[in-house]
């Protein structure tokens, strides 16, 4: 029990040596290689643009539920029109960059590791190396830099319908005086809030590309490898954007307060 547990850490600790390797790599080829706007564009389309549907969709019904539980919760002692400034700041800081990634790291991280873990069992990335040209800045740099742009704004759009939805539910449906929703919102929700999303949005694209990427390029083992690389990209980014969303937390409000 006892080695296997050892194995498993040891495991774990390669693995993310490997994945700050694939990160030291992207930089440099960033900074240093001219990339292809073309592909660039074409991924900051595939991700960005087709991604909106079940962003919008989870947006819209996060505010409102969340809007519809504090309201439940807050009639009871008459601060109905606080209802807004909680579903404002937990749409901008914590549940619109959280449920965007994890949504972005369902549809966009899968695609990337089965793409790429395609590419590689049909020995494709060898072709390229033959051909002298790095996968790194081929593959890997135009789909990372398409997720750090596409992540925010896709933040932002699930953001802004969520607000809008739950101010439809609650002014609309749940009675709350639309003036008084507003004003608290306006007055409560503080710029930190809506940086703080946005600064982890960044970071969650990046967690999500990066795994994804180094999943589908250590992928081995013919159809059913593939299958699994691509479980185990969404397995990762899913519980490192979770993780790590926690620590984005304490240390942002940490700066932000002594600020």
């Amino acid at each position: 029990m006892r080695s296997i547990l050892i194995d498993r850490i040891q495991g774990l600790v390669t693995e993310l040596g490997e994945i700050l390797v694939l990160c030291r790599e992207t930089v440099v080829s960033i900074r240093y290689q001219r990339p292809s706007w073309g592909d660039f564009l074409a991924q900051l389309y595939l991700i960005g643009v087709k991604s909106q549907t079940v962003v919008v969709t989870t947006g819209a019904a996060t505010g409102m539920v969340l809007c519809a539980q504090t309201y439940f919760q807050f009639h009871k002692v008459k601060m109905d029109t606080a209802t807004g400034a909680v579903v404002s700041v937990g749409m901008c800081s914590e549940l619109g960059p959280v449920l965007a990634g994890l949504m972005l790291t369902g549809r966009v991280g899968a695609s990337m590791a089965a793409e790429l873990g395609t590419m590689k069992v049909t020995e494709q990335i060898d072709a390229l190396r033959t051909l002298a040209t790095h996968p790194v800045d081929y593959l890997v740099v135009p789909r990372v830099l398409g997720t750090l742009v596409a992540a925010p704004l896709l933040t932002i759009e699930s953001v802004f319908v969520g607000i809008a939805a739950s101010y439809l539910v609650g002014v609309h449906l749940l009675g709350i005086d639309g003036a008084y929703y507003l004003a608290n919102m306006q007055r409560l929700t503080d710029p930190p809030d809506v940086i703080m999303g946005l600064i982890k949005a960044v970071i969650f694209g990046a967690i999500i590309s990066t795994v994804s990427c180094y999943k589908g390029l250590g992928c081995r083992g013919g159809a059913e490898g593939v299958g699994r690389a691509t479980t185990e990209s969404v397995v990762m980014a899913s519980i490192s954007i979770l993780v790590v969303n926690f620590f984005l937390t304490l240390l942002l409000n940490r700066i932000f307060l002594t600020l």
